[in-house]
């Protein structure tokens, strides 16, 4: 396939998505909008695509991924007079990889990403969540280099720090494990254990289910590719159905 037919391809699905329409979800007019294309292309795109000749939106994530943080630390350091290991926390629990795909979903990011047919049919909500909240990254990354950090703060406090609030009232920059064994003593007087409950596939690619109890209680399990992750994922759904 020539070169040309490539751009037709690509310009095809720019109508299809409609840049415009995203600049008005975003709030952010760009002066050029080649830059907010680009923070939408995944890399998987380009491999199905391989002569095409806009690049993939990683460079612009990286960029994104350093602006997103100097922001929430200068708001934070300006509006609140705690120690530096509460800030931490707090911007930690703000720009994690949940808290941008969630973002990226409320912003329905989704719809306007340029993905291979296998990414694109790929609904594994850990793997797109991932996706999203680099495809994030990009997009302030290039609201950054369009409009400068002035436009991108206020974006950031609009779409991100928002949840601050929300944060630090349910204690979630504190993570899931820790915050069950703190509620679960708090409330009953009770450590949780965890136990694995299966463990299964080759060692590149293990699968763990782990139980999390209250004594003989089997609160909830929880799955992930090692241990810990298994362990979060259980502590998460646990403090669901304690409703903790």
């Amino acid at each position: 396939m020539y070169i040309n037919e490539y751009r037709i391809m690509f310009e095809i699905d720019l109508i299809m998505k409609d840049i415009s329409r995203l600049e008005e979800i975003l709030g952010v007019k760009f002066k050029e909008t080649d830059i907010l294309q680009r923070a939408l292309i995944h890399r998987s795109y380009l491999n199905e695509h391989p002569a095409f000749s806009k690049e993939h939106n990683e460079r612009l994530e990286f960029l994104g991924d350093a602006v997103l943080e100097l922001a929430v630390t200068e708001y934070l350091y300006k509006n609140y007079t705690n120690p530096e290991g509460d800030l931490t926390n707090w911007r930690a629990a703000l720009v994690n990889a949940k808290m941008l795909g969630e973002v990226a979903k409320k912003l329905a990011i989704e719809e306007f990403l340029f993905l291979s047919r296998g990414e694109a049919k790929d609904k594994n909500t850990k793997a797109r969540g991932y996706i999203l909240a680099n495809a994030m990254e990009a997009i302030i990354g290039a609201i950054y280099v369009d409009q400068g950090f002035k436009v991108v703060k206020e974006f950031i406090q609009k779409n991100v720090l928002i949840y601050l609030e929300d944060i630090l009232t349910n204690k979630l920059y504190i993570d899931a494990k820790s915050r069950f064994q703190e509620e679960s003593q708090d409330k009953i007087g009770i450590t949780p254990s965890y136990v694995v409950i299966s463990e299964s596939g080759p060692d590149h690619a293990k699968k763990f289910v782990i139980g999390v109890y209250l004594e003989d209680e089997l609160v909830a399990q929880g799955e992930g590719t090692s241990k810990q992750e298994a362990q979060m994922d259980a502590a998460e759904k646990a403090l669901v159905a304690k409703k903790w």
